[in-house]
Order: C-alpha cells, then sequence, then structure tokens
C-alpha cells in the first residue's frame, strides 16, 4: 500500500522560505504536505522532478477576476503561471454588496477602471447575490481549478449604502459611515481577506468623473479601516495617484499604527517625479523604525506595460483624424485598409503622431493619450521577442535616430507587422530612467510586496497577468543589463511573503503541514508565449493574453490541475475565508 497519495521524487526544492535550494522529495496526503526530505516512501502517484524546480504554488495577491471568478474555472491567465492563489477585489471595485438596480453601475465602474469588455460582464455575470457574504456564497457553489480570496470594495459599499450621494462621491455622514461598518464587519466575519478602495485620478467612471470613494475624508477611511483592528482581521489595500504617496503615507502610517492591521498602496517609479519612489521608501523605513511594520508598498515585477496595436483599447494612431473614419470597421476590413498605400500615406502625412481627432468618448484621458503618444522613447515594437527591459536604441526615438525614419512610418509598421497584430510595449511606471533600478531597489525593501500584476484586467490595454513566470525568467535566468537575483530570493517573494501579507499561513512554504500548492518547472525551457489578442470572453469579448512553457506539473491542494501545460479537468480549488472571528 502506497504511503503517500503523490511523491513528487528527485526534484530541486526551493521551498518559499529564502533558503537555498536543496535535492528532496515531496510526500503529499490528503492535500498537505506529509514529508520533504531523501527517500520518503512510495506515492499512489509519482512525478519524476529530477532536473525541475519544485517550488510552492504563486501567490498573487492583485488581480481582478471578480467578474471572471463567475464564469471561467481556471481564472486564466493566473492559473496558466503557476498561480495557485488569488486575491481579488482589489483598487475598490467589485459586484456585492449591491441593489438589483445598481448592477449596471458596477459593471460600468468595472469597464471604467480595468478595460475589461461590459458586454462580457453582461453576458457572462448570474446574479445570485445582494450582500458581499452572499457575493462569497455564489462564488463558492462554483468549481474552480485555484483557490481565491476576496475584499469589500470600496466603490460597491459607498454605492450601495449612500446610492447617487455615494457616486457623486459626497462626504459620507455619521450614519452612512456606520453602515458601511456594519457591513464590512459582517463581510470580514463571513471570511473577507479585507476592505480595499481607491484614491488615483488615474481611476474614472466611463464619464470621466472620479470613482465613488476617491475623495473619502479620514473619518470614511478610519471609521472602516478601525472594523479591521477591532475584529484583528483583514487588509486594508488601497491605490493611490503616485506623486500624492509621500502625502497619503502620513495617514496610511496612522490607520496601520492604530489598528495593528496591513495598509498596503502602490509604490512605484514614475516619469514625472523619477526620484519620488525613494521618499517612499524613506517613509517605510521612518516607520519601520517606529515600529510600524503593517505599512507596505507594493511593486510589479516588471513595469506596468501598455501594449499598442490595431487591436488594442490605445494605440498612437487612435487620436490621427483618418483613423477616425476606420475605426469602426471589423478588424480584417480595417486591415485592409491600413495595407493600402494611399491610406498609410495619409496616415503618416508627416511623420508625426496626432491626437487631434480623437472620439468624443476617448477610452482614456486625452492627456494620457497625449502622453503615450509624445513619449516615442519609450515606445518598443515586439517583433515576437518579449525583452521588457530594452535598451534605447531598440525604441521608436531611437530606430528613428537610426534609420531617419519618420515616427509615424516606423509606428505604422511595427503595428502592420505579425500579420497585423504586431504590438508596440509601452512601459508605463517603473521605466523614467530606462532600465529596472528602481523596481530592483524596491523589491530588495523588507516592507514592499510583489504585487500589481492585475490578473483578469485591463483586458485591451496591459498584459501582465504572465509576471509570476517572468520573475523567474527575467530576475533570476535572463537579465543581461543589470544585477540577478538570487533563485531562493524570487521565489520567496511571490510565495510566502504575499501568503503572509493575507494571513495566509497555510500556503506559500514548501514544509509538512502546508496546504499542498507546487509546481513543477523545467527551469531552462521557462518561457513566455507571445502576447495576443483572444476573443474567448462572453459576448466574444476580447482580452490580451500571455501564456507560458515550462510548468510540468501545477499542483492544488494535492490535485495536478495542469500537467504539460493542459489543464487536467480535476477543479479543487476553494474560497478562502479568512480569519475573522
Amino acid at each position: 500500500m502506497s504511503q503517500y497519495d503523490v511523491v513528487i521524487r528527485g526534484g530541486t526544492v526551493v521551498d518559499g522560505s529564502g533558503a537555498a535550494p536543496f535535492e528532496a522529495d515531496l510526500g503529499i496526503s490528503k492535500g498537505k504536505i506529509d514529508a520533504v526530505g531523501t527517500d520518503v516512501g512510495s506515492g499512489a502517484r509519482e512525478i519524476d522532478a529530477q532536473g525541475k524546480l519544485v517550488t510552492p504554488g504563486w501567490v498573487d495577491i492583485h488581480t481582478h477576476y471578480d467578474a471572471q471568478a463567475t464564469w471561467d474555472p481556471y481564472l486564466t491567465p493566473s492559473s496558466n503561471h503557476g498561480v495557485t492563489t488569488v486575491v481579488m477585489g482589489n483598487c475598490g471595485v467589485g459586484f456585492a454588496p449591491v441593489h438589483e438596480a445598481q448592477r449596471g453601475d458596477l459593471i460600468d465602474l468595472m469597464e471604467a477602471v480595468e478595460d475589461i469588455p461590459g458586454s462580457a460582464m453582461h453576458e457572462g455575470i448570474e446574479w445570485e447575490w445582494e450582500s458581499f457574504p452572499e457575493y462569497m456564497d455564489a462564488l463558492e457553489r462554483r468549481l474552480h481549478a485555484i483557490d481565491y480570496g476576496l475584499q469589500v470594495p470600496h466603490c460597491a459599499l459607498r454605492t450601495y449604502v449612500m446610492g447617487d450621494r455615494g457616486v457623486r462621491n459626497e462626504d459620507a455622514t455619521g450614519e452612512d459611515i456606520e453602515a458601511m461598518r456594519e457591513i464590512v464587519r459582517e463581510s470580514i466575519r463571513a471570511g473577507a481577506l479585507g476592505f480595499s478602495t481607491s484614491r488615483t485620478e488615474l481611476h474614472r467612471t466611463l464619464t470621466g468623473d472620479a470613482v465613488p470613494g476617491t475623495f473619502a475624508n479620514r473619518e470614511e477611511l478610519f471609521g472602516i479601516g478601525r472594523v479591521l483592528g477591532e475584529l484583528e482581521a483583514g487588509v486594508f489595500q488601497m491605490s493611490v495617484t503616485h506623486r500624492e504617496v509621500p502625502n497619503e503615507m502620513k495617514w496610511m502610517k496612522d490607520l496601520a499604527r492604530e489598528t495593528g492591521r496591513v495598509v498596503t498602496f502602490n509604490l512605484q517609479q514614475i516619469d514625472e517625479a523619477p526620484e519620488l519612489y525613494k521618499e517612499g521608501l524613506r517613509l517605510l523605513d521612518e516607520a519601520r523604525a517606529e515600529g510600524i511594520t503593517q505599512l507596505r508598498g507594493q511593486f510589479s515585477g516588471r513595469p506596468v506595460g501598455v501594449l499598442m496595436g490595431w487591436q488594442t483599447t490605445v494605440h498612437p494612431f487612435i487620436g490621427h483624424p483618418e483613423y477616425a473614419k476606420l475605426a469602426e470597421l471589423p478588424f480584417q476590413q480595417r486591415l485592409a485598409q491600413l495595407r493600402r498605400p494611399e491610406v498609410r500615406a495619409r496616415l503618416i502625412d508627416g511623420g508625426k503622431l496626432r491626437t487631434d481627432g480623437l472620439p468624443e468618448d476617448p477610452p482614456i484621458p486625452p492627456i494620457f493619450l497625449e502622453f503615450l503618444v509624445a513619449s516615442t522613447h519609450k515606445m518598443f515594437p515586439m517583433r515576437g521577442e518579449h525583452d521588457y527591459e530594452p535598451d534605447a536604441s531598440k525604441s521608436i526615438a531611437g530606430l528613428c535616430e537610426s534609420s531617419g525614419r519618420s515616427p509615424a512610418e516606423l509606428v505604422y509598421d511595427a503595428m502592420l507587422d505579425q500579420d497585423g497584430k504586431g504590438f508596440l510595449y509601452f512601459p508605463l511606471f517603473g521605466y523614467a530612467q530606462g532600465n529596472f533600478d528602481a523596481i530592483l531597489e524596491t523589491m530588495k525593501h523588507p516592507q514592499t510586496g510583489l504585487s500589481l500584476a492585475d490578473g483578469g484586467a485591463h483586458c485591451g490595454a496591459i498584459c501582465d497577468g504572465s509576471t509570476p513566470t517572468f520573475m523567474l525568467m527575467h530576475w533570476v535566468r535572463d537579465r543581461k543589463r543589470g544585477e540577478r537575483l538570487p533563485l531562493e530570493f524570487i521565489v520567496r517573494r511571490q510565495t510566502r511573503d504575499t501568503a503572509e501579507q493575507y494571513g495566509l499561513w497555510d500556503r506559500g512554504l514548501l514544509a509538512p503541514g502546508m496546504k499542498a500548492d507546487v509546481n513543477v518547472i523545467d527551469f531552462e525551457r521557462l518561457d513566455l508565449t507571445r502576447p495576443e489578442m483572444i476573443f474567448d470572453l462572453p459576448a466574444g469579448g476580447r482580452r490580451l493574453f500571455q501564456g507560458a512553457r515550462g510548468y510540468d506539473y501545477t499542483l492544488v491542494s494535492g490535485h495536478v490541475i495542469y500537467e504539460n501545460g493542459e489543464p487536467t479537468g480535476f477543479l479543487p480549488g476553494k474560497l478562502i475565508r479568512g480569519d475573522g472571528p
């Protein structure tokens, strides 16, 4: 009789603790790791991991599968990249609590903030809830391959309690705050992992207004945050305008000190103030010196990367008056027109990129589009490869200088590459100096955490859900323009570190008694596929997708959910209910 359900034999174990890799077998029974060592005994199923890495499953704490979880059991692309646990409900957007009449409003908010097609959500979501605990129960009734945890979103909460006053960002009354507190208390007790809000000017409604909660005052934020302290459970997550990080950190530090709960926010380098992130790191050091270790910055493992092509939400010709005549054509018809020499000549006339023909309802704020179009030094053609830390000479500006061609010509032809499906890569945050040095510095800080991959979101513009795979490829194996990092450091950063930030003490570590979420990885073969636009969302909705190669096995609770990159049909994923009393 076999001693274990599964034995993963002879692999190089990188256990998530930060310890150096070591050769060992893993014995797994009843969804947990029973043994880590040499010759642990036999298994009903044996997995040969000789020459392969054996790691914990990745724990991704910043995703937006709040709608997709209602129709996609695999929560792709995250599960394609070895992610076995996701946290969603970030940035204050989500779908509960909700009155029936407000369902469309929450879909509109998600479409505006996270660029998820509204038509897909209208068709795909089967509404079975009003309260947040009812939403949790509805998701729990569905089968999923990986585990997922939820946060209470401020936009939905404010809209539910305050109606139009909340949407208009009026100040909450004492009664409003108490009502929101009670809902958060009920939700945390039901197992929500925290509360999220947005205070960034980048998050706008479809009509261009600030999302509900953007200007919430201290009384409202602390009123809600104190619930987490009272219950001794839950994380307070927020998105903040980057240049306001030092100012916002003052009250965030006070909230972390008072409640004793993790307060976490985005901390990234921006072009308009390339050194400002250092002030954020300094303030984290200051908080740490005062014993406030719960204040944590979130970094992205690579720059937030806007992809621009003829099928994406935004590209350098979207503001050209001649392109407006083609914009509504089906893609193949539009592509046929774009291939005509006379159309190309009109669009590249003068060689400059133009923004004087924006549609009446532009997909992004005009000032943001103007920044994208003007920054040719940050536009990099992706010609089949995926170099996310390219040298300036490979940018449109650099190619203009070396070739003598105009920006418009180079952009046009780059997007017509790959049968009209070529992309320009635009590293939005974290690339102000043309390298990853700011990301490296932030990543090494003891009070930061890997985040912001945004799996499930920004379907027409960003494809960063592949970041967990990129972390090993680039930072450990492939980086050419600076320091590489130890394998054990990168594994810990996206397993034990991320799990602990959300109080998920049962995972992120390969040790006896821990949850058997495991990746078996062919490190030499580990690679990303080329980004592509696919149309597999409900109602034929589009999304950018990037897959992976090199994951031989991914296990959740001891069950193999992917083998050689293909789903096995096992759906052992569970809703994570937090430690709220």
